[in-house]
């Protein structure tokens, strides 16, 4: 704190973490497994809080990313990679027409309300009340420092609730240039919750009723549930849909994919960035991709993270402990039944650090595909231990 206002900051500040349990620096990882500067080693359901898809140092994408480095990273103009990368994704993602990149999730998620607002001449954009896009002034969760005026334009209603949806329209129905909106709700410091059927559905039917734009943010998601987007899951295709994390398995990389009735307007709407073109994350984007998509990796994570969760739910009930596992396989997240204020959640996520596997109490988790059978074994020979010391506190 010296040195660096506040000390860790974000979302990735060890004080989130149960203290005197977790490291605060990193030494090296490898696989699904991370190392602190003291030498002890986790298994690791985290994964960067998500980029890691395939695995820390993957040598696949790390002999791709190796090999431009040694060409070109950043220069004065973008590499061959820039548009392969553009039209690999055209080929995998339903209704696309184009990509464009950027760096972070909260880079794609701003300019697509910018370019939905330039394509409809509208100012309202929608969104589900407490649901994270970001950290730019139109959805910073913590106010300090941004002005309520920057929110003057932006709207919210609760999770699965289409009625309230309509409402809002109903009561501008040619003012509300987008809905923008994750394919399941990962609010932190609560339960994953799934959309209800017929929800996703439903947000596409009115958006195109009134003529307003669907924005799919899949920054946290995407690349773990399907492989041309979350939503395909449901049926669902978004006009504009935000990638980041999992895009280049933890190079810097964001991506916005979006329909060809955007495309002027993307074109028009300015935004860039001194490493928007950098190659290297491209190319390892890339070469995720081909991971992803030759090893049948997004199931291999599903079921992985099946194992796992039925396993934390047997030895809950062994311990007489009341749990609640919820959100998809691939990107789970536990509770305890009446923890409301995540006590047992965080003496639970501390005892597993001391026994040597990294979760987190209040954020959900991650799977990769780096996560073995026998890692998930080892993680619940640790688990297991870990539940009975809540049992006893």
């Amino acid at each position: 704190m010296r040195v660096v206002p506040g000390g860790i900051y974000g979302h990735q500040s060890p004080a989130l973490l149960t203290r005197g349990h977790f490291p605060h620096f990193l030494e090296s990882a490898h696989g699904c497994r991370i190392r602190d500067v003291d030498g002890n080693e986790y298994i690791d359901f985290m994964c960067a809080y998500g980029p890691m898809v395939v695995g820390y140092g993957n040598a696949e994408v790390e002999s791709a990313a190796a090999e431009q480095r040694a060409r070109c990273d950043t220069g004065n103009l973008p590499s061959p990679v820039f548009v392969e990368l553009a039209e690999r994704f055209v080929s995998l993602t339903p209704g696309s027409a184009w990509a464009t990149f950027g760096k972070n999730g909260s880079d794609v998620c701003t300019w697509a309300i910018a370019i939905a607002r330039k394509a409809t001449g509208r100012d309202i954009v929608v969104k589900v009340d407490g649901a994270y896009h970001g950290v730019h002034d139109w959805c910073n969760a913590i106010r300090h420092g941004f002005l309520e005026s920057d929110r003057a334009a932006i709207r919210s209603f609760p999770w699965n609730d289409l009625d309230a949806l309509s409402r809002l329209f109903a009561d501008a129905p040619s003012a509300i240039a987008a809905v923008i909106i994750t394919p399941f709700r990962h609010d932190v410091f609560a339960d994953l919750e799934m959309a209800a059927p017929g929800f996703l559905e439903g947000v596409r039917e009115i958006t195109e009723r009134y003529g307003a734009t669907m924005i799919v943010d899949d920054v946290r998601a995407g690349f773990r549930l399907h492989i041309g987007g979350s939503t395909q899951l449901w049926g669902v295709t978004p006009d504009l849909l935000a990638y980041s994390k999992a895009l280049a398995n933890g190079y810097p990389l964001s991506a916005l994919v979006g329909c060809e009735r955007l495309r002027q307007a993307a074109g028009e709407v300015f935004v860039t960035g001194s490493f928007f073109t950098q190659s290297v994350p491209l190319r390892a984007a890339l070469a995720t991709l081909d991971v992803l998509e030759k090893t049948d990796a997004i199931a291999r994570i599903d079921r992985a993270g099946r194992r796992f969760t039925d396993g934390l739910c047997a030895q809950a009930a062994l311990a007489n402990l009341e749990v609640t596992v919820s959100g998809p396989p691939a990107i789970p997240f536990m509770t305890f039944v009446g923890d409301t204020k995540f006590r047992m959640s965080r003496a639970f996520a501390g005892a597993c650090a001391d026994h040597g596997v990294f979760l987190h109490p209040t954020h959900n988790w991650f799977v990769s595909a780096a996560h073995s059978d026998a890692d998930i074994d080892a993680a619940l020979a640790a688990t297991e231990p870990a539940f009975h010391a809540v049992a006893k506190r």
